[in-house]
């Protein structure tokens, strides 16, 4: 999947527009307690509809999963990280938020799919908030920003142990979520950087402000 090409911009740490960023985040966190609400008052068992490994009907679920929550406690853990990591990985706009986070979203279900404990259904958005960690850690390696570099940092200080669920530990937490999720982040980043490149030209050696 690729990156739409932005105008050169590699450097920047928050969104140009923070209000509306903070909107679409807003409204993408509401949207999954909404989804949750709903499963928890009809009840409608949506969490069926997760991720089913290496199975076909299981297959939908990739588009799905990431709505989707184990109870309330599972959502409330994803929300802040959630909440941060989606707003900073908008510093370039909301156009390739949403090629990142589309990217993050098919690695990190397809990985799953293919990996995951049989039998046992994977839900929650936990992928993405990993896929968006890792992209917001590596962004200013590929860019040569210092900027980004001290984000990548600060974020690194304070949520750096969520890097340990990416192997394997408790049966009940999909670390193939969170491996996967964390490539398709690093994937993103690159892609984001090969199409910055495309539309500006290379930058003298060194890191840039």
């Amino acid at each position: 999947m690729s990156i739409s090409p932005v105008k050169p911009g590699g450097g920047r740490v928050l969104p140009p527009n923070p209000g509306q960023a903070a909107v679409v985040v807003g409204v993408f966190a509401v949207l999954l307690y909404l989804v949750e609400l709903v499963d928890v008052v009809v009840p409608a068992s949506l969490d069926q509809n997760g991720i089913l490994p290496r199975a076909v009907a299981g297959l939908d679920g990739i588009l799905w999963a990431p709505l989707l929550h184990d109870g309330w406690g599972h959502l409330v853990s994803n929300t802040v990280p959630l909440l941060v990591f989606a707003f900073l990985a908008m510093a370039n706009g909301i156009g390739q938020w949403a090629a990142v986070t589309a990217t993050i979203w098919v690695v990190s279900g397809v990985g799953v799919w293919l990996t995951g404990s049989g039998g046992a259904v994977t839900v929650g958005a936990s992928g993405l908030c990993f896929g968006w960690l890792l992209f917001l850690l590596v962004r200013g390696v590929f860019n040569r920003s210092l900027r980004q570099l001290g984000v990548a940092a600060v974020l690194l200080l304070y949520w750096g142990t969520m890097l340990f669920s990416v192997l394997p530990g408790d049966p009940r937490i999909s670390w193939q979520g969170h491996l996967f999720g964390a490539l398709g982040g690093v994937l993103a980043a690159w892609l984001v950087a090969l199409s910055d490149k495309r539309v500006a030209k290379p930058a003298p050696g060194g890191f840039a402000a």
